[in-house]
């Protein structure tokens, strides 16, 4: 009898240790709205400029498989850049012909006004860096904006952006603030030359990359932010700031406090969103991660890595871009655009070469095509979370008050409301399981829990997330082990 009394008791103390080796995290989401009337998030959709200087357009089969997976992921926000030369400006003869390579850009600007995706769309940089101030450039990139507005209809396009990221030291503008401001109101007076225009399309600026100063410029990023706000806030519609992230920043936790940096300048009434986002990890502190990218880039048929995320392949990557959303949520900001869709999009510096292709993408559709690699047309890790994150986030979603009461910061949540329905999403970066007692802001029914593991992802035939759960009902509270370095969302939006 005493063996049995001390094997039972063994059995408590290991059920007793069992329990209390995972922590308790009490999430709370209140009906507070702190970031009512949220844009959406979704992604860098450029149109395949240099496809044809590949020798291959996108096929009618590669866009019934496009719309298919952006169907499921439904993005809100969609940032569309060309680079004139592969549209209207003939380089070898200095022409413009608006209808020139005009199919591409069409089919997918036609896809988003069809399906109420909000688009800002802009130019990289002038036809030729010479043209930076030229008024035959403002001339034709702005009939070339009407045509596709008001002459094809493409009443997707709500934001206009005249130079990408104008004050990095690769752009044409090499920081000057001083003349992008110049060129910023030319642009307006000649958009306003266009009957309906400006009612319909607003300027949308900086467009600068946060945590980056040029010391040919006279600002760094927030300083951009600030001036723009105050020398030119009557004609802008939306700030944008580009955000590119060390993973161990965001991780950290200390994320928020850079987003405010750029946030605090925009005047009240106006909203700010991320034009890009991703991860790079030249800081010190993601120095294997750093390592490891180095290491996949030698030798790579298409790439020499000099733009790229050569993780963007991994399961991580599919905890860290909702992590980083869940910030930019919380913060206050409208929108995040991920850098970027697909591969198929970009080479370095746009050369038209497939020896060093940009790698940031949730697959490359002309994988097979271009560079005989049919794997790369398959979907990546990271479409799963990031999808659930546009899908379940609608355009119009008021973002909720939450706290996390944890004795780390491993455990990161957004919540939003949407026509009276709530979606909760939340991420476990760390190295233990959790387990999470959350508290909801009402009854939830009919719901469904998607779950994002390592071992774990439920899918359809097509690839695209199904719900580890479906058809329960909340009073007001659930319970869940959110497993180390996993990601699970909540909703009743059917």
């Amino acid at each position: 009898m005493m063996k049995i009394n001390m094997i039972l008791s063994c059995m408590l103390l290991w059920l007793v240790s069992a329990c209390t080796s995972q922590e308790v995290v009490e999430i709370t989401v209140s009906p507070e709205v702190t970031n009512a009337g949220y844009i959406g998030n979704g992604a860098e959709w450029d149109p395949y400029d240099e496809a044809e200087a590949w020798g291959a357009s996108i096929s009618d089969k590669d866009w019934e498989t496009l719309c298919k997976r952006l169907d499921f992921m439904k993005p809100q926000y969609i940032r569309c850049m060309i680079n004139s030369p592969y549209r209207y400006y003939d380089s070898a003869t200095g022409t413009y012909d608006k209808t020139r390579n005009i199919a591409s850009i069409s089919r997918l600007l036609r896809y988003c006004t069809e399906r109420g995706i909000t688009v800002m769309y802009g130019e990289y940089n002038p036809p030729t860096w010479d043209m930076k101030q030229d008024q035959k450039w403002v001339d034709m990139s702005v009939d070339y904006l009407n045509y596709l507005v008001n002459d094809l209809g493409f009443s997707c396009i709500k934001y206009f952006v005249i130079f990408n990221e104008p004050d990095g030291n690769w752009a044409s503008t090499n920081g000057d603030y001083e003349m992008w401001k110049q060129m910023l109101f030319r642009f307006h007076r000649k958009m306003k030359e266009y009957p309906g225009l400006t009612e319909k399309v607003m300027l949308a600026g900086p467009d600068v990359v946060a945590d980056y100063k040029n010391e040919a410029s006279a600002y760094d990023a927030e300083g951009w932010v600030k001036q723009t706000a105050l020398d030119a806030d009557s004609i802008i519609g939306l700030y944008d700031v580009h955000a590119y992230p060390g993973q161990n920043e965001v991780r950290t936790g200390q994320y928020p406090e850079i987003l405010s940096r750029y946030k605090r300048h925009v005047p009240e009434g106006k909203k700010i969103v991320l034009g890009e986002a991703g991860y790079k990890y030249w800081r010190d502190a993601d120095s294997l991660l750093m390592a490891e990218y180095n290491r996949r880039v030698e030798g790579h048929p298409f790439t020499k890595g000099s733009d790229c995320n050569m993780l963007c392949y991994d399961y991580f990557y599919g905890l860290d871009m909702p992590l980083l959303a869940m910030e930019v949520m919380n913060g206050g900001y409208s929108g995040m655009a991920v850098w970027m869709l697909d591969d198929a999009m970009h080479s370095s510096g746009d050369s038209g070469k497939t020896e060093d292709v940009k790698i940031w993408g949730m697959w490359n559709i002309l994988g097979e095509e271009v560079f005989n690699k049919p794997d790369e047309e398959q979907i990546r890790p990271w479409f799963y979370t990031w999808s659930l994150m546009c899908r379940y986030f609608p355009a119009g979603t008021d973002i909720l008050h939450t706290a996390v009461a944890s004795e780390d910061k491993d455990v990161y949540v957004v919540a939003g409301t949407y026509q009276g329905k709530l979606s909760v999403a939340m991420v476990n970066v760390g190295e233990k399981d959790k387990s999470v007692q959350l508290t909801l802001p009402r009854p939830m029914e009919n719901a469904s829990l998607y779950k994002y593991e390592e071992n774990l992802q439920p899918k359809d035939a097509d690839g695209f997330p199904v719900p580890q759960e479906t058809g329960f009902h909340l009073k007001g509270t659930y319970k869940t082990i959110l497993k180390a370095q996993t990601f699970q969302l909540l909703t009743d939006i059917q």
